[in-house]
Order: C-alpha cells, then sequence, then structure tokens
C-alpha cells in the first residue's frame, strides 16, 4: 500500500504543470478567511490532480532574533524534529510512509512550513496529525537540538571557506547596521554557540500562534474541506497576535567600501544600498527597470558592458530583494584578481548612467514581453501557486496581484523607470564589499 501511495505521488508529481493550466492566461480564483482563531486563509482549488500543497508562513523569521542570530531558523528547523509523543525517527516515518514531504525553514522575514501530500484519506489524515502535532507540541529534545547546533556550527565553518557567501553577508552588514535585517538568518558561530533549548521553547511560545500565521491551501479541495484543513493544523496553536512591526531601515549617508583579504583565484565584488519594499509603489517601475539592468541574464546592460564588451567577468547581475521594511538592491560580479578595479568602475559607471538615462523604447518593449511571456510558467504549477500565496498573504499584496501582474508589466514606461531609479537608487551612497586577495584590510569611501 505504502509503495502504491508513493508512485501515485510520484505520477502527479511529474503532472504538476497541468494541475493549474487554466490560470495559465490569467491568475487563480484566491478565497480567503479567518480560522475562529484568527490564522488568515489563502486558498485556491485545483482539482485536476489529487495533490495538496501548504504553506504556513509566521512573522517568525530572522529579524525577530534579537541578539541571539540563528534563533529563528534554528527553530524552524527542529519543527520537524519531533512532536508529542513522537521522536524525530517516528515524525519521519509517519511522513514518508504516506509519500508526503514536510520541510520548515526561515528567512529574514518570515518562518515558512511547507508540505505537500495526497488529497485522500488516509494519507492526508496521518499527514495533517503529523505536521498540527509538530507546529503545536514540537518535543525540542536536548539531544537532536545539539545534533541539529552542531550541524549548523559545522556548515557555519565551511561558510568561512567560501568568499561569495562571506561577501554577502558582509555587504548585508554593511547596507543594514544596526537594523535586524544586517544579520545573516543562519547565525555566526559564536552566536549559534550561545543559543540554548530554552530559547528555542521561548521564541516557540511566542511566535508560533495562530494571530501570526498565514495559512496558504493550494489542492483538491472545496473550501468546505479547506476551511476544515485549515483548522485542524492550527487548533493546537494559542490566538496570540502577531508582533510589532519593524523598525524602518535608515539610508546611507555616505559611501562605504570595505576590503576582506581572502586567497582566492577571483576576486567578488558586492555593491548595493537600499532597496525597497513589498508594497511599494515603485515596485512594477523598479522590477522592469532592474530586469533591464541586471536581471535578465545574458542580455542585461550589466552583462553587455562587463562580459560582453570588455571580458571582465563570466557572471553579473542586480536584484532587489523586497521585505516588509526596505530589503537590498545588490549588483555582483566575480572577476580576475587584476581587474576588480576596473569591473567595479564598469559595474558602477553601467548603473549611474542607467539611472540617468534610463532605458531605451527597444530595451523596455523586449523587457515586457519576457517578463509577460514567461509568468505563465511562474504560476504553471500548485507549489508555485502556493508560494505566491503565501507572499500575498504575509504581506497584504491585493488578491488580484497574479491576475494583474502582466497588465502592471505592461503598463510601466521608460520615464517611470527612470523616476523610480532616480529616487531610489544613489550610487553615490552604496556600500561595496570586495574579497580577494590583500594583505591588508581597509575600511572606508574610497580606494
Amino acid at each position: 500500500m505504502r509503495t502504491d501511495r508513493i508512485r501515485i505521488f510520484s505520477i502527479a508529481c511529474a503532472l504538476f504543470g497541468l494541475a493549474v493550466a487554466s490560470a495559465a492566461g490569467a491568475g487563480p480564483a484566491i478565497e480567503t478567511w479567518e480560522t475562529t482563531k484568527g490564522a488568515r486563509v489563502f486558498f485556491v482549488a485545483a482539482p485536476d490532480l489529487p495533490i495538496l500543497d501548504v504553506r504556513l508562513v509566521f512573522d517568525a523569521g530572522s529579524a525577530r532574533d534579537g541578539k541571539r542570530s540563528g534563533l529563528a531558523s534554528l527553530t524552524a528547523n527542529m519543527l520537524t524534529q519531533g512532536a508529542g509523543v513522537w521522536d524525530a525517527d517516528t515524525v519521519a516515518e509517519r511522513i514518508e510512509s504516506v509519500g508526503a514531504q514536510f520541510s520548515a525553514d526561515a528567512d529574514r522575514d518570515m518562518a515558512t512550513l511547507s508540505l505537500r501530500t495526497l488529497a485522500q484519506k488516509p494519507a492526508l489524515d496521518e499527514t495533517l496529525e503529523t505536521v498540527a502535532k509538530s507546529l503545536s507540541e514540537p518535543r525540542f529534545d536536548a539531544a537532536d537540538f545539539e545534533r541539529v547546533r552542531e550541524n549548523r556550527l559545522v556548515a557555519l565553518r565551511q561558510d568561512e571557506q567560501d568568499p561569495g557567501i562571506v561577501g554577502s553577508r558582509a555587504i548585508y552588514r554593511r547596507i543594514f547596521g544596526d537594523h535586524p535585517y544586517a544579520a545573516n538568518p543562519v547565525g555566526t558561530l559564536e552566536t549559534v554557540s550561545t543559543i540554548r533549548r530554552e530559547d528555542l521553547v521561548e521564541f516557540h511560545r511566542r511566535y508560533y500562534v495562530a494571530g501570526n500565521a498565514v495559512v496558504a491551501i493550494v489542492g483538491a479541495l472545496s473550501q468546505e474541506q479547506a476551511k476544515d484543513l485549515a483548522k485542524r493544523l492550527t487548533v493546537g496553536l494559542d490566538t496570540g497576535e502577531p508582533p510589532p512591526a519593524l523598525p524602518p531601515v535608515p539610508d546611507l549617508s555616505d559611501p562605504i567600501l570595505e576590503r576582506l583579504d581572502f586567497r582566492s583565484t577571483q576576486t567578488h565584488v558586492f555593491a548595493g544600498q537600499l532597496g525597497m519594499r513589498r508594497l511599494d509603489p515603485d515596485y512594477f517601475p523598479l522590477y522592469v527597470g532592474n530586469h533591464i539592468l541586471g536581471g535578465s541574464g545574458l542580455v542585461s546592460l550589466l552583462m553587455d558592458e562587463v562580459r560582453k564588451k570588455r571580458g571582465l567577468s563570466y557572471s553579473v547581475y542586480s536584484y532587489f530583494l523586497p521585505l516588509s521594511e526596505r530589503g537590498p538592491f545588490l549588483m555582483t560580479l566575480q572577476t580576475k584578481n587584476d581587474q576588480a578595479t576596473t569591473a567595479r568602475k564598469v559595474l558602477m559607471d553601467t548603473v549611474r548612467r542607467f539611472r540617468e538615462k534610463g532605458p531605451t523604447e527597444n530595451e523596455l518593449a523586449a523587457a515586457i514581453k519576457h517578463i509577460t511571456g514567461s509568468f505563465p510558467l511562474r504560476i504553471a504549477s500548485n507549489s508555485k501557486v502556493v508560494s505566491y500565496l503565501a507572499v500575498i498573504g504575509f504581506y497584504g499584496l491585493p488578491l488580484d496581484y497574479l491576475d494583474r501582474f502582466s497588465e502592471r508589466v505592461s503598463q510601466v514606461r521608460a520615464e517611470q523607470i527612470r523616476g523610480a531609479f532616480n529616487r531610489r537608487v544613489h550610487p553615490d551612497r552604496f556600500a561595496t564589499v570586495i574579497v580577494g586577495p590583500r594583505k591588508e584590510r581597509v575600511t572606508g569611501a574610497g580606494e
């Protein structure tokens, strides 16, 4: 029986692209409500396949760590390591025996529990029972916690040998300063070493409450069945309430340059500043503009200037990461050690020129065509739709966000992009981190 369930689940996953084929031309119909305990639910019916995807998200990301960086991530990871009377092995066996998938993690804004299972009983009942218990009664066994924490410490030591990771974490510290977004979600060797089991228990008690939860559901259920599912998953949680809003992130007032000495065959360059929030009024002009500048791979302006014309880097790109508060706008490249200064200059000259002149009409038309043409693929499976649902619910995006995405992209004009980049992107106040061979470490505004 177990083999048959897994086989059915695997076949269904292979056909996932068909599950929401009707959503390709327009966004899926989203239904929403609150449970009696205050959890917000977002549901899309996808009846074509007997598959269910669920995301439970909480305002319990690393921005809530305080001085114990890594706490949110460790707490989320431990939710799959035993619950109630079941130890970690028993939880894993219960999930595996019905061919389901269950994971938990945390980024800067949110903690996320992801569930995929067959929508048919008895597999569905066993999966929901297991996940609900893991969510409301995690064991946080001391031995399991020590194992998970030791694995994290090993990974952190390995990260110190990767110049890309070292640079990525340093640029966040430079952009965000004392703000909670500055810290990496996985923590540091120092902070993770000091976290105790009791810290996880207290963090879970405060943040894993129904009033702080968003439940996103996509699958072969009726609305009544979805209501029952959301209730079953959250019934064991305290009612609680969301935490206070995060503080605003202050702008950088001066440029910053940090050089990190690292023995490597290439130098990594990171440059950035504050970007935008999820509900930013300039979201679409910045999104489309960045697609042209450095977000469209081989056809981007940065790729053309840095790689094609000058051969300075194999990979160069830029992106905005919108969060609850303003997230980063980042540009990054890797280059030969003796070309780092030249590559950095071309990087900054390109963003300055784009900020001043904006895109050409041909560049804008090509970007809009590519973004709108590829968008149906971004909602072409249940798992992709449920990811969007969780984001819509967590950040309070309008319910027609998916339905009108292509329309809003198509309405962006070149002058809007130029205006948005002038308001939001300030190359003379960028933070820059350069990771590569150099005997001394210099921190300052110039070379």
